[in-house]
């Protein structure tokens, strides 16, 4: 009897998780340049994105999800972790280094945020309530759109109507991509128009700086958010937050990320 109760609850828990899954609905590889943008081969295999969405909800908040890679490398995800809580997801494609060099990559990042403020309220979602996240090299982009106004001011977007911005362990001196493209080693900081301290600004999208911990990061990641976290609060900005996952390293700090990512989310949204 004991073990058909627990067969019995087992099911419904299935069944309760398969009917969930079913609310939601995927479309991928939607090309997100204008059609008006003259493209070449590798940029119309690259610029593409997936879109996770609640097929029954309305006015739903949006993650655009850039992912990790030092970008030079990844692909577009759509992170498990934020799967049927309610929310869409839209995974990004974009060019890597050598193939193109600063600042396409961020160029690419700026046209799919550019597509979600035009084209998700086609979906049932509200085109102010759009989040950026992503991890790495995807969280110096979530940066450089939002600190830097110029890449999305080219779709006459005003970047501080982004809801929020939750960046995991992102790089906030110039990348060291970036500085590679020019023959600088990567432990020899910069800090010019392409890093996120370049253009720190009193008004911005509240963000949340999430980063592994400051003994197990990569290079100096913990104590460049620091660092930016101070240089915002001098400018009277009174938004930003910075977490460090002590005993996680630059890649598993993701995983205890998401619940926070998750829960910033909520919290911006209610």
């Amino acid at each position: 009897m004991k073990r058909l109760l627990i067969l019995i609850l087992l099911l419904n828990v299935l069944q309760g998780k398969a009917k969930a899954q079913n609310n939601y609905a995927t479309e991928k590889d939607i090309p997100y340049y204008p059609a008006s943008v003259k493209q070449d081969a590798y940029q119309q295999s690259q610029c593409r994105l997936d879109v996770y969405y609640p097929k029954e909800q309305k006015n739903f908040t949006t993650i655009i999800w850039f992912h990790g890679g030092g970008l030079k490398a990844g692909k577009k995800e759509i992170p498990a972790a934020l799967m049927n809580k309610g929310y869409a997801i839209i995974g990004v494609g974009y060019r890597f280094s050598p193939k193109v060099k600063a600042p396409q990559y961020i160029e690419d990042a700026a046209a799919a945020v550019a597509w979600a403020f035009e084209h998700i309220a086609q979906y049932g979602g509200n085109r102010s309530k759009i989040v950026l996240s992503g991890h790495s090299a995807g969280g110096y982009l979530d940066l450089m759109l939002t600190l830097d106004k110029k890449y999305l001011q080219r779709y006459s977007i005003d970047a501080d109507s982004i809801l929020g911005i939750v960046p995991f362990s992102p790089q906030c001196i110039t990348h060291f991509t970036v500085r590679e493209e020019r023959g600088i080693p990567p432990l020899q900081p910069v800090i010019d128009s392409l890093a996120p301290l370049y253009h720190v600004r009193k008004i911005i999208p509240p963000v949340l700086l999430i980063t592994g911990d400051r003994e197990k990061e990569l290079y100096g990641r913990y104590e460049e958010n620091a660092y930016l976290l101070r240089m915002l609060k001098l400018t009277g900005n009174t938004k930003a937050r910075l977490l460090e996952l002590q005993g996680y390293d630059h890649g598993g700090m993701a995983e205890p990320a998401f619940p926070l990512l998750l829960a910033e989310v909520k919290m911006l949204t209610e």
